[in-house]
């Protein structure tokens, strides 16, 4: 088990905070990008095409986001179990710094592969 002091856990806590934030306006920005083109949009066939294929890459975002997002919400809801910072994999120590960077980091570098 990491023995995290106190201004550690704040920290990370903070960013994983701070990352949520940041994660739930993409959120609203690809739920924006991702509304239906209603057909009475006179926008022409390729250019409909286009907002078409935009919109399928935007739902891909908007997923992918969504994914980061729920990672870090259970992130912050093992923040203050024993295990928490351990790699899923391994059992070794999750290194402070990854941690920081990727503060949803279920698994250390080795076993992230």
């Amino acid at each position: 088990m990491p023995n995290w002091t106190k201004e550690e856990k704040d920290e990370m806590r903070e960013r994983m905070v701070s990352r949520m934030e940041e994660l739930r306006a993409r959120v609203l920005e690809y739920r924006e990008l991702t509304k239906p083109i209603p057909p009475e949009n006179a926008i022409g066939r390729v250019s409909r095409m286009d907002a078409i294929n935009n919109r399928s890459v935007n739902e891909a975002a908007l997923r992918q986001v969504e994914k980061q997002l729920a990672g870090l919400e259970r992130a912050m809801g093992r923040l203050n179990d024993d295990r928490f910072g351990l790699c899923h994999r391994c059992g070794e120590a999750i290194p402070y710094g990854r941690i920081l960077l990727l503060p949803g980091a279920i698994s250390c570098v080795r076993c992230s592969d």
